[in-house]
């Protein structure tokens, strides 16, 4: 019999994630991040004994009546070992059934494209919030590898920007005030909305500089490209990114993202997670730094009773209603 156990102390739940190689949207931190809103965290470790196998960060939302509540794992479960992921998921898809309840439970491992989970009732989710194709750069190559695996012209402009007078350091806690102007450059140039700017300074607070450091570039003492990373103990997930038109034209955004791929190595992390590609200049734009993607299990629901099929219609819609009220 496997057993489920709930873990309230935040050291003790990163010291599991990095255990169990969990990806960075798994840590204490970043649940904190989300509880502030509209989310409340918990956190759940499947044991066989005293061995674990594996555990997640289930975030839950309230929903209008009939539907209650939503459960979410963001890159998760997590597994030891890929013999254990049906076993795990079964286990925590069990607890959310009988501790949340609700219409049902989404989950978006950090799998491959080709895993079949042999749990019951799973379906493609009504919902995705994580892009399932992405770019994941292996950092356990070296520096000679990793510039042999871009793109010519990637390759060219990162060894152009490094010659040239961009400083590129990592932000201190005092200057996320000016990445921030940054990025409202970069969403009016863009037009895209942004989460108030409290929202990013409580990524900071609770993930603090070691798990969520924002390396940029400098000119002239000023900030005209930033890579905001959330970071466990192998893994990198970029989480914002963007460049002033300064900063482009000066290739800073690939000088940045060279020299964050350089302390991610210095601290012992073995990939890193460029975060989503669709059709769009910004993933092209990724797309130059490897001749690889990345195809990852697309998102899934388990759905608890019938008012899964509301949600099931309703998510769409809903959907567009939030990103039309961020916009205004």
């Amino acid at each position: 019999m496997l057993a489920i156990t709930t873990v309230t102390d935040p050291a003790a739940w990163d010291a599991e994630v990095s255990a169990l190689g969990g990806h960075p949207l798994q840590l204490w931190g970043w649940g904190q991040v989300k509880s502030a809103g509209a989310w409340q965290a918990h956190r759940v470790l499947v044991r066989d004994g005293q061995t674990t196998l594996g555990g997640a960060q289930v975030l839950v939302r309230a929903l209008p009546w009939p539907m209650r509540r939503l459960a979410y794992v963001p890159r998760g479960p997590m597994v030891v070992d890929e013999a254990s992921r049906d076993a795990v998921t079964r286990v925590v898809v069990d607890w959310a059934r009988r501790t949340v309840g609700g219409v049902g439970i989404t989950l978006e491992p950090q799998w491959p494209r080709t895993t079949v989970l042999d749990v019951p009732r799973v379906r493609p989710a009504a919902e995705r919030v994580l892009l399932p194709d992405t770019l994941i750069v292996d950092l356990t190559r070296d520096d000679d590898a990793l510039l042999a695996d871009m793109k010519q012209g990637a390759r060219q402009r990162v060894r152009k920007a490094l010659r040239g007078p961009l400083v590129v350091r990592e932000v201190g806690d005092d200057e996320i005030d000016a990445v921030l102007d940054v990025y409202h450059q970069v969403a009016a140039r863009a037009g895209f909305a942004l989460h108030p700017d409290a929202y990013y300074r409580r990524v900071r607070a609770e993930m603090g500089a070691q798990r969520s450091p924002v390396p940029a570039a400098f000119d002239d003492d000023a900030p005209v490209a930033f890579m905001w990373l959330a970071a466990s103990d192998t893994t990198a997930f970029e989480l914002y990114a963007g460049a002033t038109d300064a900063g482009q034209k000066k290739n800073a955004n690939y000088a940045l993202k060279w020299r964050s791929w350089q302390w991610c190595k210095e601290r012992g992390l073995r990939e890193y997670d460029l975060n989503g590609l669709l059709n769009d200049g910004i993933s092209e734009f990724k797309r130059g730094f490897a001749h690889h993607e990345d195809h990852l299990m697309r998102a899934v629901d388990v759905p608890f009773g019938p008012s899964y099929r509301l949600w099931q219609a309703g998510a769409p819609a809903a959907k567009r209603l939030r990103r039309a009220l961020h916009r205004s």
